[in-house]
Protein backbone atom coordinates (compact mmCIF):
# COMPACT_ATOMS: atom_id res chain seq x y z
CA UNK A 1 0.00 0.00 0.00
CA UNK A 2 0.97 3.80 -0.99
CA UNK A 3 2.35 5.41 2.17
CA UNK A 4 0.62 8.15 3.49
CA UNK A 5 1.48 11.08 1.94
CA UNK A 6 2.05 14.34 4.42
CA UNK A 7 0.83 17.99 3.01
CA UNK A 8 2.56 20.92 4.20
CA UNK A 9 -0.13 23.72 3.15
CA UNK A 10 2.08 27.25 3.60
CA UNK A 11 0.39 30.07 5.04
CA UNK A 12 2.31 33.13 3.72
CA UNK A 13 2.29 36.24 5.64
CA UNK A 14 1.41 39.10 5.69
CA UNK A 15 -2.18 38.69 4.10
CA UNK A 16 -3.48 34.67 3.14
CA UNK A 17 -6.51 33.57 1.25
CA UNK A 18 -8.71 31.23 3.99
CA UNK A 19 -10.25 29.54 1.75
CA UNK A 20 -7.45 28.43 -0.22
CA UNK A 21 -6.10 27.08 2.71
CA UNK A 22 -8.79 25.37 3.20
CA UNK A 23 -8.77 23.71 0.41
CA UNK A 24 -6.28 21.25 1.20
CA UNK A 25 -7.54 20.54 4.60
CA UNK A 26 -11.62 19.82 3.15
CA UNK A 27 -10.30 17.41 0.32
CA UNK A 28 -6.88 15.25 1.48
CA UNK A 29 -8.29 13.99 4.69
CA UNK A 30 -11.20 12.58 3.28
CA UNK A 31 -8.95 10.65 0.55
CA UNK A 32 -8.88 6.82 1.77
CA UNK A 33 -7.89 3.87 0.50
CA UNK A 34 -9.12 0.68 2.25
CA UNK A 35 -10.14 2.60 5.29
CA UNK A 36 -6.84 4.09 5.82
CA UNK A 37 -6.14 7.92 5.41
CA UNK A 38 -4.12 8.53 2.07
CA UNK A 39 -2.88 11.94 3.71
CA UNK A 40 -1.50 13.97 6.59
CA UNK A 41 -2.56 17.85 6.38
CA UNK A 42 -0.48 20.36 8.05
CA UNK A 43 -0.72 24.26 7.57
CA UNK A 44 2.43 26.11 8.78
CA UNK A 45 4.09 29.71 8.20
CA UNK A 46 7.40 31.34 8.91
CA UNK A 47 6.21 32.81 12.85
CA UNK A 48 3.75 30.31 14.08
CA UNK A 49 0.99 32.04 15.52
CA UNK A 50 -1.76 34.44 14.13
CA UNK A 51 -1.66 35.01 10.20
CA UNK A 52 -4.80 37.90 8.73
CA UNK A 53 -6.81 36.55 6.33
CA UNK A 54 -7.71 38.52 3.16
CA UNK A 55 -11.69 38.64 4.61
CA UNK A 56 -9.87 40.18 7.98
CA UNK A 57 -10.29 37.79 9.97
CA UNK A 58 -6.71 36.10 12.06
CA UNK A 59 -6.45 32.51 10.88
CA UNK A 60 -3.96 30.61 13.89
CA UNK A 61 -1.20 28.35 12.20
CA UNK A 62 0.76 26.73 15.31
CA UNK A 63 3.22 24.82 12.95
CA UNK A 64 6.66 26.66 11.85
CA UNK A 65 8.30 25.84 8.40
CA UNK A 66 10.08 22.58 9.63
CA UNK A 67 7.38 20.88 8.31
CA UNK A 68 8.18 21.62 5.11
CA UNK A 69 10.82 19.35 5.64
CA UNK A 70 8.78 16.99 6.51
CA UNK A 71 6.57 16.84 3.82
CA UNK A 72 6.20 14.92 1.01
CA UNK A 73 3.84 17.66 -0.62
CA UNK A 74 4.16 21.29 -0.52
CA UNK A 75 1.61 23.75 -1.40
CA UNK A 76 1.54 27.39 -1.15
CA UNK A 77 -1.68 29.21 -0.67
CA UNK A 78 -3.00 32.11 -1.85
CA UNK A 79 -1.59 35.57 -0.58
CA UNK A 80 -3.04 38.76 -0.48
CA UNK A 81 0.37 40.25 -1.09
CA UNK A 82 2.44 39.87 -4.00
CA UNK A 83 5.10 41.99 -3.16
CA UNK A 84 8.73 40.35 -1.34
CA UNK A 85 7.87 36.79 -0.05
CA UNK A 86 9.51 36.10 2.89
CA UNK A 87 12.67 35.05 2.36
CA UNK A 88 11.95 31.92 4.42
CA UNK A 89 9.29 30.71 2.84
CA UNK A 90 11.48 31.16 -0.43
CA UNK A 91 14.28 29.09 1.32
CA UNK A 92 11.77 25.99 1.97
CA UNK A 93 10.02 26.05 -1.05
CA UNK A 94 13.78 25.72 -2.70
CA UNK A 95 14.53 23.53 -0.72
CA UNK A 96 11.61 21.33 -1.18
CA UNK A 97 12.78 21.39 -4.88
CA UNK A 98 16.38 20.67 -4.16
CA UNK A 99 14.50 16.92 -2.61
CA UNK A 100 12.38 16.60 -5.31
CA UNK A 101 9.65 16.99 -3.79
CA UNK A 102 5.96 17.87 -5.39
CA UNK A 103 5.23 21.61 -5.12
CA UNK A 104 2.10 23.33 -5.75
CA UNK A 105 0.42 26.80 -5.79
CA UNK A 106 -3.27 28.15 -5.75
CA UNK A 107 -4.15 31.33 -7.25
CA UNK A 108 -1.72 33.56 -6.37
CA UNK A 109 0.90 31.63 -4.38
CA UNK A 110 2.46 31.32 -8.17
CA UNK A 111 4.14 34.58 -7.32
CA UNK A 112 6.01 32.62 -4.17
CA UNK A 113 7.22 29.91 -6.53
CA UNK A 114 8.33 32.22 -9.59
CA UNK A 115 9.80 34.48 -7.00
CA UNK A 116 11.92 31.29 -5.62
CA UNK A 117 13.03 30.84 -9.36
CA UNK A 118 10.75 27.36 -9.22
CA UNK A 119 8.81 28.19 -12.72
CA UNK A 120 11.62 29.50 -15.03
CA UNK A 121 11.33 27.89 -18.12
CA UNK A 122 7.96 25.69 -16.74
CA UNK A 123 4.24 26.27 -17.82
CA UNK A 124 2.47 27.69 -14.68
CA UNK A 125 -0.91 29.78 -14.43
CA UNK A 126 -2.48 32.34 -11.71
CA UNK A 127 -5.61 33.32 -11.04
CA UNK A 128 -6.69 35.33 -14.42
CA UNK A 129 -6.54 38.88 -12.90
CA UNK A 130 -3.09 38.22 -12.03
CA UNK A 131 -1.71 36.52 -14.80
CA UNK A 132 -0.08 39.95 -16.84
CA UNK A 133 1.40 40.92 -13.49
CA UNK A 134 2.67 38.02 -13.48
CA UNK A 135 4.30 37.88 -16.74
CA UNK A 136 5.67 40.65 -16.52
CA UNK A 137 7.37 40.13 -13.43
CA UNK A 138 8.64 37.09 -14.43
CA UNK A 139 9.31 36.72 -17.90
CA UNK A 140 10.96 33.22 -17.75
CA UNK A 141 7.91 31.54 -16.57
CA UNK A 142 5.78 30.06 -19.24
CA UNK A 143 2.49 31.15 -18.56
CA UNK A 144 -0.99 29.68 -19.13
CA UNK A 145 -3.56 32.26 -18.67
CA UNK A 146 -6.42 30.82 -19.59
CA UNK A 147 -6.17 26.92 -17.90
CA UNK A 148 -7.46 25.59 -14.60
CA UNK A 149 -4.49 24.22 -13.42
CA UNK A 150 -1.30 22.74 -14.86
CA UNK A 151 1.61 20.35 -14.22
CA UNK A 152 5.31 20.70 -15.35
CA UNK A 153 7.22 17.88 -13.64
CA UNK A 154 6.62 18.28 -10.18
CA UNK A 155 5.69 21.81 -9.83
CA UNK A 156 2.03 22.40 -10.05
CA UNK A 157 -0.02 25.66 -10.32
CA UNK A 158 -3.74 26.55 -10.54
CA UNK A 159 -6.02 29.20 -10.91
CA UNK A 160 -8.05 31.34 -8.56
CA UNK A 161 -10.59 29.90 -6.16
CA UNK A 162 -12.36 26.56 -7.00
CA UNK A 163 -9.22 25.67 -9.18
CA UNK A 164 -7.17 25.13 -6.26
CA UNK A 165 -9.92 22.19 -5.68
CA UNK A 166 -10.14 20.86 -8.90
CA UNK A 167 -5.89 20.91 -8.66
CA UNK A 168 -6.18 18.66 -5.07
CA UNK A 169 -8.53 16.34 -6.50
CA UNK A 170 -5.86 16.31 -9.69
CA UNK A 171 -2.89 15.30 -6.78
CA UNK A 172 -5.15 12.59 -5.36
CA UNK A 173 -6.05 11.10 -8.77
CA UNK A 174 -2.64 10.94 -9.41
CA UNK A 175 -1.53 9.27 -5.90
CA UNK A 176 -4.82 7.05 -5.38
CA UNK A 177 -6.78 6.93 -8.65
CA UNK A 178 -10.07 8.45 -10.03
CA UNK A 179 -12.39 5.94 -8.02
CA UNK A 180 -10.95 7.76 -5.22
CA UNK A 181 -10.57 11.20 -6.13
CA UNK A 182 -14.36 10.71 -7.34
CA UNK A 183 -15.07 9.86 -3.70
CA UNK A 184 -13.40 12.79 -2.36
CA UNK A 185 -15.26 14.95 -4.90
CA UNK A 186 -18.70 13.44 -3.89
CA UNK A 187 -17.99 13.54 0.12
CA UNK A 188 -16.90 17.06 -0.28
CA UNK A 189 -20.00 17.61 -2.56
CA UNK A 190 -18.12 19.24 -4.94
CA UNK A 191 -17.76 18.36 -8.93
CA UNK A 192 -15.74 15.54 -10.34
CA UNK A 193 -12.05 15.94 -11.45
CA UNK A 194 -12.30 18.21 -14.35
CA UNK A 195 -9.51 18.35 -16.94
CA UNK A 196 -6.72 21.25 -16.18
CA UNK A 197 -6.62 22.44 -19.45
CA UNK A 198 -10.50 23.59 -18.97
CA UNK A 199 -10.52 27.50 -19.28
CA UNK A 200 -10.74 29.39 -16.35
CA UNK A 201 -13.44 31.74 -17.85
CA UNK A 202 -15.89 32.71 -20.79
CA UNK A 203 -16.02 35.19 -23.00
CA UNK A 204 -19.90 35.32 -23.15
CA UNK A 205 -21.98 35.52 -20.54
CA UNK A 206 -24.99 33.38 -20.02
CA UNK A 207 -28.01 36.33 -20.31
CA UNK A 208 -30.51 35.48 -17.12
CA UNK A 209 -33.31 35.05 -19.60
CA UNK A 210 -31.99 31.94 -20.80
CA UNK A 211 -33.34 29.69 -17.97
CA UNK A 212 -32.18 27.12 -16.51
CA UNK A 213 -28.19 25.70 -16.86
CA UNK A 214 -27.35 22.48 -18.38
CA UNK A 215 -26.94 20.83 -15.61
CA UNK A 216 -29.83 18.13 -15.71
CA UNK A 217 -28.49 17.80 -19.14
CA UNK A 218 -24.64 17.11 -17.90
CA UNK A 219 -26.71 14.46 -15.22
CA UNK A 220 -28.55 12.71 -17.41
CA UNK A 221 -25.68 12.58 -19.98
CA UNK A 222 -23.65 10.87 -16.80
CA UNK A 223 -26.50 8.30 -16.84
CA UNK A 224 -26.26 7.42 -19.89
CA UNK A 225 -22.41 7.50 -21.09
CA UNK A 226 -22.63 3.53 -22.30
CA UNK A 227 -24.73 4.78 -24.98
CA UNK A 228 -24.16 6.60 -28.68
CA UNK A 229 -24.74 10.02 -26.96
CA UNK A 230 -24.56 12.80 -30.02
CA UNK A 231 -25.10 16.79 -29.99
CA UNK A 232 -28.87 16.08 -31.15
CA UNK A 233 -29.92 13.95 -28.40
CA UNK A 234 -27.94 16.36 -25.87
CA UNK A 235 -29.74 19.32 -27.31
CA UNK A 236 -33.23 17.16 -27.91
CA UNK A 237 -32.90 16.78 -23.92
CA UNK A 238 -31.90 20.41 -23.31
CA UNK A 239 -34.98 21.51 -25.29
CA UNK A 240 -32.71 23.76 -27.42
CA UNK A 241 -31.02 23.90 -30.90
CA UNK A 242 -27.39 22.31 -31.33
CA UNK A 243 -26.10 25.37 -31.89
CA UNK A 244 -27.62 27.26 -28.66
CA UNK A 245 -26.28 24.29 -26.92
CA UNK A 246 -22.73 24.59 -28.22
CA UNK A 247 -22.90 27.88 -27.33
CA UNK A 248 -24.14 28.03 -23.78
CA UNK A 249 -22.59 24.69 -22.53
CA UNK A 250 -19.19 26.19 -23.53
CA UNK A 251 -19.92 29.27 -21.45
CA UNK A 252 -20.96 27.06 -18.57
CA UNK A 253 -18.26 24.70 -18.59
CA UNK A 254 -15.53 26.06 -20.64
CA UNK A 255 -15.27 23.15 -23.00
CA UNK A 256 -17.51 21.83 -26.05
CA UNK A 257 -20.47 19.32 -25.16
CA UNK A 258 -18.10 16.37 -27.00
CA UNK A 259 -14.84 17.47 -24.63
CA UNK A 260 -17.28 16.98 -22.07
CA UNK A 261 -18.42 13.95 -22.68
CA UNK A 262 -15.11 12.04 -23.79
CA UNK A 263 -13.35 13.24 -20.27
CA UNK A 264 -16.88 12.17 -18.32
CA UNK A 265 -15.83 8.44 -20.35
CA UNK A 266 -12.65 8.50 -19.84
CA UNK A 267 -12.67 9.10 -15.82
CA UNK A 268 -15.59 5.92 -16.16
CA UNK A 269 -13.48 4.13 -17.59
CA UNK A 270 -10.59 5.03 -15.02
CA UNK A 271 -13.34 4.24 -12.45
CA UNK A 272 -14.19 0.77 -13.96
CA UNK A 273 -10.65 -0.76 -14.49
CA UNK A 274 -9.46 0.39 -10.68
CA UNK A 275 -12.97 -1.12 -8.95
CA UNK A 276 -13.68 -4.17 -11.64
CA UNK A 277 -12.12 -6.99 -13.36
CA UNK A 278 -14.53 -6.85 -16.26
CA UNK A 279 -12.51 -6.85 -19.54
CA UNK A 280 -11.68 -4.62 -21.52
CA UNK A 281 -14.35 -4.67 -24.08
CA UNK A 282 -16.89 -4.59 -21.42
CA UNK A 283 -14.96 -1.68 -20.13
CA UNK A 284 -14.58 0.06 -23.23
CA UNK A 285 -18.74 -0.30 -24.11
CA UNK A 286 -19.78 0.16 -20.54
CA UNK A 287 -18.00 3.62 -20.46
CA UNK A 288 -19.35 4.89 -23.95
CA UNK A 289 -15.52 4.41 -25.85
CA UNK A 290 -16.58 1.44 -27.93
CA UNK A 291 -13.64 -0.47 -28.58
CA UNK A 292 -10.60 -2.20 -26.60
CA UNK A 293 -8.76 -0.47 -29.56
CA UNK A 294 -10.43 3.03 -28.37
CA UNK A 295 -9.98 2.76 -24.95
CA UNK A 296 -6.48 2.13 -25.23
CA UNK A 297 -6.32 4.98 -27.55
CA UNK A 298 -7.91 7.54 -25.19
CA UNK A 299 -6.35 6.27 -22.03
CA UNK A 300 -2.39 6.46 -23.56
CA UNK A 301 -3.36 9.91 -24.22
CA UNK A 302 -4.76 11.11 -21.21
CA UNK A 303 -2.37 9.42 -18.49
CA UNK A 304 0.34 7.38 -20.74
CA UNK A 305 -0.58 3.72 -19.26
CA UNK A 306 -2.32 1.20 -21.55
CA UNK A 307 -5.33 -0.02 -19.79
CA UNK A 308 -3.83 -3.08 -18.81
CA UNK A 309 -1.13 -1.15 -16.88
CA UNK A 310 -3.26 1.33 -15.37
CA UNK A 311 -5.22 -1.38 -13.75
CA UNK A 312 -1.79 -3.35 -12.39
CA UNK A 313 -0.94 0.21 -11.19
CA UNK A 314 -4.34 1.53 -9.36
CA UNK A 315 -7.00 -1.50 -8.92
CA UNK A 316 -8.44 -1.82 -5.42
CA UNK A 317 -9.07 -5.32 -5.95
CA UNK A 318 -6.73 -8.02 -5.03
CA UNK A 319 -7.10 -9.90 -8.49
CA UNK A 320 -7.10 -8.00 -11.96
CA UNK A 321 -8.35 -9.72 -15.35
CA UNK A 322 -6.15 -10.02 -17.76
CA UNK A 323 -5.88 -7.48 -20.41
Amino acid sequence: MKPVQRVAVIVAPPVVSMFNVAIPEMLFPKAEVDGVPGYEVTACTPDPGPVTTTGGLDLYVPRGLDAVDDADIVIVAGTGSLEEPDPRILAAVRRAAADGKRIASICTGAFVLAEAGLLDGRAATTYWTYTRELGDRYPAVDLQDEVLYVQDGPFMTSSGYAAGIDLCLHIIRTDYGAAVANAVARLALVAPVRPGGQTQFTDTPLPPERGASFACTRAWAMRHLDEPLTLTDLARHAGVSVRTLSRRFHAETGISPLQWLLHQRVERARELLETTTLPMDRVARSSGLGTADSLRQHLLRKVGLTPSAYRSAFSRLTTTAAS
